[in-house]
């Protein structure tokens, strides 16, 4: 920690604290005893760039153990897979000299086009809450900071560094801030970072009520926040807003602005001592790195390059979602004459593009792992990933079966002329390409991809695709033509080494969507506002996101959040809920899961909740609380879960809080969110519902009150003029009808002669 106090330093030294000295580091005052410290890119490895290169290359960088990506990550559920993970970022970062590391990416998934899904978890906040918050105790853990990003509505790369996204609070709070809160509130990161768009007209770097009185005032973050590089427009609104570091350095410009505000005292110097104390104190990371225990070697910056393979090979495989298993046919016999088809068996999709690209140590190949396992492998490139068209070049690349001649004609007919000699044909297909900066147009295959599949289908006995891509792709028009699909999404370097374990059985899938797959991109409940125009994109849809929107609406999906099959079957019975009290929103949910086949297993419970309590518009149900158990054959659990007060509550707009509304929840485990297995209702008591009341407040509320309605009826009827009565009178439906009305109105046009004393003392009894 720094050996004096930063706001007792000159103003010069202490707004040098605020910016970065150069991309990576920020500036050190020896004279304080504060070091600079490195901060670079992950969030599913380290991307250290090497000395002198040029930031802006995403692809020099020291190589690293690439991880799954968030968007394998969440969809093994597992709180286990993403804290491992966590750790060993953080295990290597400490090693490489990094003091923190930019991630968990946090954002919601509201459009499956969005470039950058594949650094994210879901498109439930629950689930990308409960991820990220183990991913930053695992990397906390190794006395690295994490940064947790990208806060908030950042939900599109389009235009990303200027659209406004357009989010009403209870949207917010709900969908697009429910992540960061319990991250920040449970796990304690280092630093937070912003995100460049807009919120509502207000840059994110300088939204006050955001980075100050939520974060700080509501979640009592106390680290630092941390802007996206190159995301600040105004550094001294942003630091009066509360950014208190932004990146990458300017060579000295927003420091000079920041000390003239200062001197201009149109910038409180109180404000800068904060900033540089917090950003001082990521210097303690600094320290507590150095005197962490060292490897059996003795030295700390020994990268476990093996173990850490091993490890993501291990994770990876948890990560796949089974889709699809028609017949059985997956897991694979060794002795299978096995087919092996696509450009992406020999050239595997593991990761993304952009600023999370990591250098990896190796890679696996998904051709070499399956001919690793399997007896009779063959091999057909069927089509070109990297736009070239010489079968030659992929036979030589991977020791393949393949023949002369150029053309896709001819990489198809070899790829099913292959598939229709084998008893197994597997076709290895996915996006050829998403990054960083760059939304998707559409949801399908490439279009040689697609006839490849159909042709190979067509021809082979069975036929089981393997998909990469950072999101989901459109399973129509083959769909039904195959046996079956594994969702391989972006699985790290071992990807290759992972999909072979799942095919044979070594590995038995228990990945579930964390995002829905749609039958179209028309159905997806952001279709129309995304990515917006003119500037700003609009989040109609409200919370109705992912599966709140198709549950709620019955809409028809291909396979829903939460899906994901396995390669033994369970049971889920003896549901209870019991109720912590008679006046208190929280619950024990308790289920017995059997591992009813032949084979281990993990099984994830999922709990999710019903109700149309309230004056707001709630989804058919919300996914709750969650865990993942493991299961030998014919094992029986019985697991316990708690639901908070959270999973009742909605965000009122008016009181700023949550509230749980009196009346019926119906707890339900979903095999998915669309397929409920058991389900129990419980009624609760709620808070309070009734407001204080205004002249603003709607009529009805006034009259419904329990308190103040009955006195008001009573003054109605003495204060209003005949004409008034006896409208009342010949029209006893006329109160209602008026009833959203403000009462200002109502009185008003009703020509009563309320006393502002009176109406000040039934306002004062609502309260």
């Amino acid at each position: 920690m720094p050996s004096i106090d930063p706001a007792g330093l000159p103003l010069e030294q202490k707004v040098s604290l605020l910016s970065g000295r150069d991309f990576w580091t920020t500036r050190p005052v020896e004279a304080a005893g504060i070091p600079s410290i490195v901060l670079t890119d992950g969030p599913h490895g380290v991307r250290l760039q090497r000395d002198g290169a040029d930031h802006l290359d995403f692809y020099d960088s020291l190589p690293a153990t690439c991880l799954p990506p968030a968007v394998a990550v969440g969809s093994s559920w597992d709180v286990g897979v993403a804290r491992r993970l966590g750790a060993a970022v953080g295990r290597e970062a400490r090693a490489l000299g990094v003091t923190v590391v930019l991630g968990p990416g946090v954002n919601i998934k509201r459009s499956p086009l969005c470039g950058r899904n594949f650094e994210y978890y879901s498109e439930d906040p629950l689930l990308a809450g409960m991820l990220g918050a183990a991913h930053v105790r695992g990397l906390q853990a190794q006395g690295v900071g994490a940064s947790v990003k990208h806060f908030a509505a950042n939900n599109q790369e389009t235009d990303r560094m200027r659209v406004s996204a357009d989010v009403d609070e209870r949207t917010l709070r709900e969908i697009y801030l429910a992540a960061f809160e319990r991250i920040v509130t449970e796990a304690r990161p280092a630093t937070v970072m912003t995100s460049y768009n807009r919120i509502n007209g207000t840059p994110a770097s300088q939204h006050r009520w955001l980075l100050t009185d939520v974060l700080r005032g509501e979640w009592g973050f106390t680290g630092v926040v941390v802007s996206d590089w190159g995301g600040v427009n105004d550094r001294v609104a942003a630091l009066a807003a509360g950014l208190d570091l932004q990146m990458p350095g300017t060579g000295g410009a927003s420091d000079a602005e920041i000390a003239r505000a200062v001197r201009a005292g149109t910038l409180d110097e109180a404000q800068v001592d904060a900033s540089a104390r917090r950003v001082a104190a990521l210097s303690g990371l600094v320290a507590e790195s150095s005197s962490l225990p060292a490897g059996a070697d003795g030295e700390v910056s020994e990268v476990p390059v093996d173990e850490h393979h091993a490890l993501a090979r291990e994770l990876a495989a948890d990560c796949a979602v089974l889709l699809r298993n028609t017949g059985g046919v997956l897991p694979l016999a060794r002795q299978s004459r096995i087919a092996v088809i696509g450009d992406l068996a020999t050239s595997p999709r593991f990761q993304g593009g952009g600023s999370s690209r990591i250098n990896p140590t190796r890679i696996d190949i998904p051709l070499d792992a399956i001919r690793a396992l399997g007896e009779s492998v063959t091999y057909a490139r069927g089509y070109s990933a990297d736009g070239t068209d010489d079968d030659q070049q992929a036979g030589s690349r991977s020791g393949s079966d393949a023949v002369g001649g150029d053309g896709r004609e001819a990489l198809l007919t070899q790829a099913v002329r292959t598939a229709a000699a084998a008893e197994v044909a597997i076709v290895f297909a996915g996006l050829d390409k998403e990054t960083e900066g760059i939304d998707r147009e559409h949801l399908d295959l490439p279009a040689e991809q697609l006839t490849l599949i159909r042709a190979v289908a067509a021809a082979a006995p069975r036929t089981v695709v393997v998909l990469a891509g950072g999101g989901v792709v459109s399973l129509e028009g083959w769909h039904d033509d195959v046996d079956a699909i594994l969702a391989g999404w972006l699985l790290g370097q071992a990807a290759g080494g992972a999909i072979a374990d799942l095919l044979f059985g070594v590995a038995n899938p228990s990945g579930h969507l964390a995002e829905t797959i749609p039958l179209r991109l028309a159905d997806t409940p952001s279709y129309l506002n995304f990515p917006g125009e003119a500037g700003h994109v609009r989040y109609g849809e409200g919370v109705m996101v992912g599966y709140r929107y198709y549950q709620t609406v019955e809409r028809a999906v291909r396979y829903p959040f939460g899906h994901g099959l396995s390669y033994t079957t369970f049971t889920t019975d003896a549901l209870d809920v019991t109720l912590a009290g008679d006046d208190t929103a929280t619950a024990r949910v308790t289920v017995t899961v059997t591992n009813t086949g032949a084979r281990a297993g993990r099984h994830v419970v999922q709990v999710y909740v019903a109700t149309a309590a309230g004056p707001v518009r709630r989804p058919a149900r919300e996914l709750r609380t969650f865990t993942k158990i493991t299961l030998r054959p014919g094992e029986t659990r019985t697991v316990g879960l708690d639901l908070d007060r959270r999973a009742f509550a909605y965000y009122d707009i008016e009181l700023h809080r949550w509230v749980v509304a009196p009346g019926d929840y119906t707890i339900q485990i979903g095999e998915n969110a669309a397929h409920i297995v058991a389900e129990q209702t419980i009624t609760l008591t709620g808070d309070s519902g009734h407001r204080p009341l205004s002249l603003d407040s709607p009529f009805g509320d006034w009259l419904h009150h329990p308190v103040v309605g009955p006195q008001l009826r009573r003054s109605l009827g003495g204060g209003m003029t005949e004409q008034s009565r006896k409208a009342l009178e010949q029209n006893p439906d006329l109160l209602e009808s008026i009833s959203t009305m403000p009462i200002r109105q109502v009185l008003s046009m009703a020509g009563t002669r309320f006393r502002d004393e009176e109406l000040a003392r039934l306002m004062e009894l609502s309260r």
